[in-house]
């Protein structure tokens, strides 16, 4: 009788989770598509559509966000999506965005040129993910030295989307700032400066701030009224948030020691 009632629920087990579906199914499947909004991205900005491969940039971001949502909710979390993860990233946030400035300003350098510049930022997210991925590996997972690929490449998708439509630069002047935008983001994300990870709206982070979750509509809607402008801004503030708090803890470091 006890082998009949064990034998029910290993059935019932199976009913449930038949084995051919794993629960990192739905997390792989949304990192999968943050790739795919990568590629779409690269090939629109062939055809010059800057506009819409930024959307697809922003795209991608948002599910790179929701992909690790989703793995901590259904307790999915492996090494395999932490490593798909990462070599989505690269293409949705270094090749695509390197292949936008290139195609909406650094191409007017000249080939060489535009394309050396461009490309720091793919080998700046190369790196970037290659020494988190490392980080983790050794059991640091508080590592967030450098600028996150997110972040970087929305803040080339906010400067582009805004340059593309208000004339705020001159197109002779386009180029040379893009070429200071990339070095500046490219060393960030090789840098030691620290960063802490972009906010995502998890049930931890609505438990214990909901103050920081009630501004999430807040910057919704300041997106939606200024847009690029917005976007680009915010990301700045981002960058210089993390210039700012590593100073101070450097200074500090120095003081402290004397």
């Amino acid at each position: 009788m006890m082998r009949e009632d064990k034998q029910k629920e290993v059935f019932r087990e199976r009913a449930m989770h038949p084995p051919f579906v794993s629960r990192s199914l739905v997390p792989s499947g949304i990192t999968a598509v943050n790739m795919v909004c990568g590629y779409i991205a690269i090939i629109l900005t062939g055809a010059e559509a800057f506009v819409a491969a930024c959307v697809f940039i922003i795209a991608a971001a948002l599910l790179d966000a929701a992909d690790g949502f989703v793995a901590r909710l259904v307790g999915a979390s492996s090494r395999f999506g932490f490593e798909l993860d990462s070599l989505s990233d690269l293409i949705s946030f270094g090749a695509a965005p390197a292949y936008l400035v290139y195609k909406f300003g650094l191409e007017d350098l000249g080939m060489v040129q535009g394309v050396f510049f461009s490309s720091l930022l793919v080998v700046g997210s190369g790196i970037r993910l290659a020494r988190f991925n490392t980080a983790m590996t050794s059991g640091s997972k508080g590592s967030y030295c450098g600028l996150p690929t997110p972040a970087q490449a929305l803040a080339v998708v906010g400067f582009v989307l805004w340059m593309d439509g208000e004339d705020v630069l001159l197109p002779q002047y386009l180029h040379v700032f893009l070429s200071g935008l990339t070095v500046f983001l490219a060393l960030l994300m090789v840098s030691r400066i620290r960063y802490n990870a972009l906010p995502e709206p998890t049930l931890e982070l609505v438990r214990e701030k909901p103050l920081q979750t009630a501004l999430y509509p807040l910057v919704i809607t300041a997106l939606l009224i200024y847009q690029a402008k917005a976007l680009f801004l915010a990301m700045l503030l981002y960058i210089l948030l993390g210039l700012i708090r590593s100073a101070s803890l450097f200074f500090r470091e120095v003081v402290f020691q004397r």
